[in-house]
């Protein structure tokens, strides 16, 4: 079973997971960087372009629009929209080289997985009116934004052996020996952070990439707070309203993460992120489940007065959470609500007393598949997704009749509800044989004075509710009389 206790290991796994160890500032592969001077259009008409490059683009700093060949250029594996996919191939596989040209062909892949449709928009957008936008690329060639293009201008070459498709608009960031030096890897991080969101006409991150990419950057020393800074839509906010979106991104992209980081630990997993969601098509994609638990469980879990409130005790946090990671690796339930649909009524069945014993009879369940179920007839191991159609199918019958018997002892107890029968109820349990403040520990003798306040405060406010009411009665009963 989930125990809290083990989460301080969380940050260490996230990071092990992580198997792209970069150096402070990027290495200029010489030969590459040599190609690439050489390979610049002659005769192209010049242009100018500034930049969002270190403080360049404060000061108006134009640098130099050169055209070079499509397939001298690179894609980098650190490219925010494809983080879950290079995690988990790192993972699952072994580290991907960018200078090496099979590295190469799995980035594209990856790179042509994700929302094709966009990719051909833009095919069909470069056909008409031509690149209007230029690339930035190191000084080796590798791209920091562009990759579409590139990926874009090379199908079109492929089609119409048109010339003009064999060359691309870049702007070249500084190599060895230029002035201000090649880019280290945080700038790097912060030119992508900064034209991922200038998003009109490009692609959107996927979610779950987009939550990874951030985590990233929080890694290399880019807070989330100066990732916001780079959006124009929060730049003129007030501190207040400022440091609101950054908690709302926070609880929105990583908190989530971390829920997902747990769910892999638990399997076994770690850094095995395609395993929760190959990208936006991804019909058995699991991101919005796990950010679903985020907001109406796991948030509920980690705040006293809301875990108070559902008769969850500290140490069966662990469990709850176990009990949601079941009930997501199963993701349907036929002839029941939506997953999303019961993540946000999880709450309200643990706080009903019989729903929240069926729900834990599922803590018997394992959540890893036995050993002998993960191998086929001929001794090979079943990938991570056929696993969890075995799972599914070995637990199926189990997880389904035990949500459909905590809804309906909810569903129940919410008919036999009305204000009266509640009152009766919260006053039966004041006046409980158990409420015996002398058996309160003496450590939570100030907690039992904070809860017993905000019980009279709640009585207080019910009863001047009741008086007006009465009131309105009276009068009206009075006007007919």
């Amino acid at each position: 079973m989930l125990r809290l206790a083990r989460l301080p290991l969380i940050n260490n796994l996230k990071i092990m997971a992580n198997s792209i160890t970069k150096p402070a500032t990027r290495e200029i592969i010489a030969d590459f960087a040599d190609e690439i001077k050489r390979s610049k259009r002659p005769g192209a008409k010049p242009s100018k372009e500034v930049i969002y490059f270190r403080k360049e683009h404060l000061d108006n700093i134009e640098r130099d629009v050169v055209e070079v060949r499509v397939g001298l250029l690179r894609f980098r594996k650190d490219n925010g929209r494809i983080a879950s996919d290079v995690l988990s191939y790192e993972r699952k596989h072994a580290p991907l080289f960018e200078e090496n040209e099979d590295a190469q062909k799995t980035l594209k892949k990856f790179l042509q997985e994700k929302d094709p449709e966009k990719t051909n928009e833009l095919i069909r957008s470069i056909q008409h009116t031509g690149q209007r936008a230029a690339a930035i690329i190191t000084a080796d060639g590798f791209l920091i934004n562009g990759n579409r293009r590139k990926m874009a201008l090379e199908e079109l070459w492929d089609e119409t052996k048109d010339e003009r498709y064999q060359w691309m608009k870049v702007v070249i960031l500084p190599g060895k020996d230029e002035p201000g030096g090649p880019p280290t890897v945080q700038e790097i991080e912060q030119i992508e952070n900064r034209y991922q969101l200038q998003s009109e006409g490009r692609s959107e991150y996927y979610k779950f990439d987009r939550a990874l990419s951030m985590r990233r950057k929080i890694e290399f020393g880019m807070s989330l707070e100066e990732q916001l800074r780079d959006d124009p839509n929060f730049v003129k906010l007030q501190k207040k309203e400022f440091d609101k979106k950054v908690r709302e991104f926070e609880e929105d992209y990583i908190r989530p993460l971390e829920c997902i980081d747990r769910y892999l630990e638990q399997l076994g997993r770690e850094g095995l992120y395609g395993t929760i969601s190959t990208g936006i098509s991804d019909r058995e994609g699991r991101w919005q489940a796990f950010y679903d638990y985020y907001k109406h469980v796991r948030k509920k879990l980690d705040d006293h007065h809301q875990r108070m409130k559902l008769g969850v005790e500290d140490d069966e946090t662990g469990d709850v959470e176990e009990i949601a990671f079941k009930l997501i690796r199963k993701r349907e339930f036929p002839g029941l609500p939506k997953l999303h649909k019961i993540m946000r009524d999880l709450p309200k069945w643990l706080a009903n007393e019989d729903a929240k014993k069926e729900l834990f009879e599922l803590l018997e369940m394992d959540l890893e598949l036995p050993e002998d179920d993960c191998f086929d007839e001929e001794g090979r191991e079943y990938d991570e997704r056929k696993k969890d159609q075995i799972w599914n199918g070995k637990y199926q019958e189990e997880l389904i009749r035990r949500v459909k018997l905590a809804q309906q002892f909810f569903e129940h107890e919410k008919e036999r509800e009305t204000p009266l029968t509640l009152l009766e109820a919260a006053l039966k349990k004041l006046e409980h044989e158990n409420m015996v403040p002398e058996a309160v520990n003496v450590f939570d003798i100030q907690k039992a004075m904070e809860l017993a306040r905000e019980v009279k405060k709640a009585a207080d406010d019910l009863e001047s509710t009741f008086y007006h009411l009465k009131k309105k009665l009276d009068k009206v009963t009075k006007t007919k009389n």
